[in-house]
């Protein structure tokens, strides 16, 4: 009762009772007369109807007729069946996850990721301790590309929390009632409106065991072992399995990643998708598996970062702002799906990082011309992604699918997509082809590894050639069917060949008559379906010979056919039968030709899509604010190698040239770890002084350095950064019972417990979510436990103006956003921002003067300026009898920290709240009593 029912009746879609209402309210159909609630729609409208439901959240089942009226007529003869109706089955189930056509999959890129999960049971008592283990597959069924890993994650879960920010997936298929409730939340928070896909533990979302068997039995069955042995990665002796699949099944410890492929095999096989997807899928492992390995090849950029960074989308879900808008620039689809890729990923590999700077360099300057052809080239190309994939399900269809009645004729639908594919597949290749002439060039070494034929891209001239020389193009496309060129399909010749000569033995007998009956103007006519009848003048009717059969008359001339005609006729008719079969056959053998070399045309796609994104990338840094360079950037050489960041006049990497006036953002100067140079900047201010989009600003240059990208400044320097921290803005979690202030410190205690020395941490306002004593205790804390233990680099802004003075030590820089303060009416402070990094503290954040530009009413902004001076008096005098008071050793200083650890690991555990708020209770003791002491 779930779904909704589309019902194949004649050539119409027919929808009754609760059905009829959704198709009614969905798709504005009108009611059919009648007592049943009932509507419909033409099987042309079928796709845009899936479609407009399944964006909906709905799960729509298409049964289709699979037998005509004479073959039920047949059926009944030889099985002695009753039926009176003709068979009909269920053909598909679509969902926003399993769309494969559409007007949506065309006008948009994004995938549609579908999301399975599986974990170490909960009541396992060592996971608590070393970590929880969980396994996904990820899938996008328009591209038939499956993602499968496993990793360990902490008690927050923040490396799922990563991968759904990342993807979000639009379903998700879990074990039913199995999953801990930590990763419930997870789920439930860093996803938007998902359908949820609960499948029976073991019997619908398999354990690895019975996956293992399942994938094995698929592989070597004999109905999919040759397309098998032509899917991505395969070449492997067990089972004919795809390689990545191989090493999950021989590691022998993967069995989560194992079992949630299970559950998207059985979902895909309930879904009717799996003998579409898996004979050509392509399978790939999951980077963040990398999360735990040793040999890290990406910066990790965790849920945080991507949210509070504005990656891939704002607050809202849209583009705008977000550092993806900022540097798509791609033409193609399959382009921009990349792009974004290596933006959530940025590498941590200079030599890498190095080849693709050289590439973007040759495409800014001697390779301008060529970067812009190719954007000229495969502008106007469909996704050839998904067009690719969705010709490659053409392998897997069952019987049931080709058994369907189709009153449209989808033959031509389906030549125009393959036609279509030919074309961009050939304008792909040449347009690749034609950026060979720059790999000659100086730093081309990524191109030389891209566009060598063989290695990078795949050299499918051969191929390409065999299609043109196979049939016309235009005019298959023109026509509606091909008509294969000689020297295509031998058995086409051959029959091409025999019409021939049954062809010319008529007209050899024909001219036998001629001189039997004397007569030249003797000749063959076609009367309906009555073919080559000899016509002669009715003045030889008594000459014709005995054998002359006659046919018809007509004023002046009689037809007739002969006993040699007749057979003639019939073998014609026999081979031109064949033929015809030969040729509705030939669209379908040539699309399982063009198949076969599925692995060729994906890489053909990737090699392309890496192009685009370079050619894109050259093309955003024209696009900045200001001056942009390529920045420099080195590995830490060994343990005493301090990591830096040097930065002149560093602009912000969202900000466009044509968005904002010239020279209206102020860019900055910005120098942290080195000789001479503290690694973290403690940073003060005024509230809308600039010091948040500092960090941002920071944050945004690291990753886009990283990336192989020019930045928005005039010289960049940095060392290797393997992971971004950001803690910024305030949220509550108070559905799953976590306040603002306990969100804020369980995000602080994972940047503790994982930032290494190669980390850059950016804290915005550490400890706001409590009282002032506490807060600025645990801000002090945290800050000291990263400078002297972590000792990565970082930003820290704050408004405990206390903490930025009194914080004495020669890796802390303490620098404010510089401001002018004038006299405004009334006596109020007015505060013009000046947005310039600049050193030393700033003495108070002038609040009130924010106040005044939210239209605060004057009476309570004179009252509250009033009670700002006798505040900051009183704290003056607290200030000066702390500067003879002893300080803790820095040993001590890390107590509140600790504690700060247990507390947040406690309140994880449900099982323990009174425990919990009593470990809090003992942290703001603490705090209290250092702040008194301090």
């Amino acid at each position: 009762m779930d779904k909704v029912l589309f019902f194949k009746m004649g050539k119409f879609y027919e929808l009754y009772e609760m059905d009829a209402h959704v198709g009614a309210k969905e798709l504005d159909l009108q009611y059919m007369k009648g007592d049943q609630p009932h509507c419909g729609f033409p099987e042309k409208n079928l796709a845009v109807n899936l479609e407009k439901l399944a964006q909906k959240g709905y799960r729509v089942l298409v049964v289709e007729q699979t037998e005509t009226p004479d073959q039920l007529e047949l059926r009944r003869r030889e099985t002695g069946t009753k039926d009176k109706v003709v068979r009909r089955e269920i053909c598909a189930m679509v969902t926003k996850g399993t769309l494969t056509e559409g007007e949506s999959l065309l006008a948009n890129p994004d995938p549609s990721y579908i999301l399975s999960v599986a974990e170490s049971y909960p009541c396992s008592s060592t996971n608590s301790q070393d970590g929880h283990t969980i396994g996904v597959c990820i899938i996008d069924v328009s591209t038939s590309k499956f993602i499968i890993g496993q990793f360990q994650d902490d008690p927050e879960r923040h490396v799922l929390c990563s991968i759904l920010s990342e993807i979000r997936p639009v379903e998700i298929i879990k074990p039913a009632k199995m999953l801990s409730a930590e990763t419930e939340r997870a789920l439930k928070n860093n996803t938007r409106d998902p359908l949820i896909n609960g499948l029976l533990p073991s019997t619908e979302f398999w354990d690895a065991e019975k996956t293992i068997h399942a994938i094995e039995q698929y592989y070597s069955s004999s109905d999919n072992l040759t397309a098998s042995r032509n899917t991505v990665g395969v070449q492997n002796n067990v089972g004919c399995l795809p390689d990545l699949l191989s090493e999950l099944i021989e590691a022998g410890d993967r069995v989560y990643a194992l079992s949630a492929l299970g559950g998207s095999l059985f979902y895909l096989k309930q879904v009717l998708l799996d003998d579409k997807l898996l004979p050509c899928a392509e399978f790939e492992p999951l980077t963040c598996s990398g999360l735990i390995n040793n040999m890290r090849k990406h910066m990790i950029l965790d849920a945080a970062a991507l949210e509070n960074l504005e990656i891939l989308e704002n607050a809202t879900g849209g583009l705008s702002g977000t550092l993806y808008e900022q540097l798509n620039h791609c033409v193609t689809g399959f382009g921009k799906r990349m792009l974004k890729r290596w933006i959530v990923r940025p590498l941590y590999d200079c030599k890498a990082i190095q080849q693709r700077q050289g590439a973007i360099a040759i495409f800014k300057g001697v390779g301008h011309e060529c970067a812009m052809q190719f954007r000229k080239d495969l502008c106007r190309l469909p996704d050839m992604e998904r067009l690719l994939a969705h010709l490659f399900s053409r392998c897997g269809e069952n019987g049931r699918s080709k058994s369907v009645v189709l009153y449209e004729d989808t033959a031509k639908r389906l030549l125009k997509q393959f036609t279509a594919a030919l074309r961009g597949c050939q304008q792909m290749f040449q347009a690749c082809s034609s950026i060979r002439v720059l790999t000659g060039t100086e730093g081309s070494s990524l191109l030389n590894d891209l566009l060598s034929p063989g290695k990078g891209l795949p050299d499918v001239s051969s191929i390409l050639d065999y299609f043109r020389d196979a049939f016309d193009w235009s005019e298959a496309d023109h026509n509606g069917r091909i008509i294969p060129l000689e020297g295509c399909d031998p058995e086409y010749d051959a029959t091409s060949c025999a019409i021939e000569e049954i062809e010319s033995s008529l007209q050899e007998y024909l001219k036998e008559q001629r001189k039997l009956l004397k007569d030249s103007s003797v000749k063959y006519v076609n009367v309906g379906k009555d073919t080559y009848l000899i016509e002669v003048s009715e003045s030889l009717r008594g000459s014709v010979p005995n054998d002359y059969e006659l046919q018809s008359t007509k004023k002046g001339v009689c037809r007739y056919w002969t006993p040699e005609v007749k057979q003639l006729i019939s073998e014609l008719s026999k081979v031109a039968t064949d033929k015809e079969s030969i040729l509705k056959g030939i669209l379908q053998k040539l699309i399982h030709l063009f198949i076969e070399h599925h692995s060729k045309w994906r890489q053909l796609v990737s090699v392309a899509a890496e192009i685009d994104v370079l050619v894109s990338l050259s093309i955003a840094g024209d696009y900045f604010e200001g001056p942009t360079c390529c920045p420099t950037i080195r590995e830490l050489c060994g343990p005493d190698d301090t990591p830096t960041f040097h930065a002149r006049n560093l602009g912000h990497p969202i900000i466009r040239s044509d968005s904002l006036g010239k020279g209206s953002f102020v860019p900055n100067n910005i120098n942290m770890g080195g000789p001479g140079n503290a690694s973290f900047i403690v940073l003060t201010g005024p509230n809308m002084g600039g010091k948040s989009t500092l960090l941002r600003q920071v944050c945004l240059t690291i990753i886009l350095a990283q990336i192989g990208a020019d930045v928005p400044a005039e010289n960049l320097e940095l060392s290797l950064v393997d992971r971004i921290f950001v803690r910024m803005g305030a949220r509550d979690h108070i559905m799953a019972g976590k306040s603002t202030f306990l969100v804020e410190l369980m995000e602080t205690a994972s940047v503790l417990s994982s930032a290494t020395k190669n980390s850059l941490v950016a804290l915005d306002e550490l400890g706001r979510g409590t009282s002032t004593s506490d807060g600025q205790a645990i801000a002090a804390s945290v800050l000291d436990y990263l400078v002297q233990r972590v000792q990565c680099l970082g930003l820290f802004s704050t408004h405990y103006h206390k903490l930025a003075v009194e914080h004495e030590d020669d890796k802390v820089s303490l620098c404010h956003m510089a401001c002018q303060v004038g006299t405004g009416e009334g006596g109020l402070e007015e505060v013009t921002f000046l947005y310039r990094l600049t050193a030393g503290s700033c003495p108070k954040s002038y609040g009130v003067n924010v106040a005044r530009l939210a239209g605060i009413p004057a009476s309570v902004l004179q009252r509250a300026n009033e009670k700002s001076i006798d505040f900051e008096a009183s704290y003056g005098k607290r200030c000066c009898a702390t500067k003879d008071k002893a300080i803790c050793t820095q040993e001590d200083n890390f107590t509140t920290i600790k504690d700060l650890f247990r507390v947040v690991k406690a309140g994880n555990h449900q099982g323990d709240q009174a425990t919990s708020l009593s470990r809090i209770r003992e942290v703001q003791m603490r705090a209290r009593a250092q702040a008194m002491e301090a």
